[in-house]
């Protein structure tokens, strides 16, 4: 298997589903991306200041795994990086079964840790129909199989660029599964 880099990198300074892709992006310890509108220690997301704006922002960074986007193109969606609002794409890695607390280095400064899966939201579907339910899945008991990718937050800041590698810390055990933040 070839070893997991990013392959795109993307920003927005406002909300909304769609970022549009960078040649590099600055993470910021405890911040996240700089230029993001999700940038910062507090909570941004709309729906989670709405209830209560002074929880820690642990949705600083969202990553998705190009893998994701084969999958749906599989099912006929046009899906591209930074579509789905993800600010970094990977490839390589399965970001989906990693636990609670792995750290991702990226890059030659930046390390990310993982804080919980992104629960697949309606703005997905403003894109294109269909596309919030194929990122939902069910598996083999019938719970609930959230695809759209990871959140994390930025422990040691840096410039991250397509093409730079990425290694996986695993936490020490025993894992934590991860939940939506």
């Amino acid at each position: 298997m070839p070893p997991a880099t990013v392959i795109a990198v993307s920003r927005k300074a406002t909300h909304g589903p769609d970022k549009p892709n960078c040649d590099v992006i600055r993470l910021v310890a405890g911040q996240g991306v700089e230029g993001d509108a999700h940038c910062g220690p507090l909570v941004k997301h709309r729906s989670r200041v709405a209830k209560d704006p002074t929880q820690p922002n642990a949705r600083q960074v969202h990553l998705i795994h190009a893998e994701l986007h084969d999958e749906l193109a599989g099912l006929g969606f046009a899906v591209t990086p930074g579509l789905m609002g993800e600010n970094l794409t990977t490839r390589g890695v399965d970001l989906l079964d990693l636990p609670k607390g792995a750290r991702l280095r990226i890059g030659a400064e930046a390390v990310v840790e993982v804080t919980g899966l992104r629960n697949p939201c309606y703005q997905l579907n403003e894109l294109q129909p269909g596309l919030m339910a194929a990122c939902l899945g069910r598996d083999v008991v019938g719970n609930p199989v959230r695809k759209a990718g990871v959140m994390g937050i930025v422990l040691t800041g840096g410039d991250v660029r397509p093409g730079d590698p990425l290694a996986v810390e695993l936490p020490a055990g025993p894992h934590e599964a991860l939940i939506p933040v």
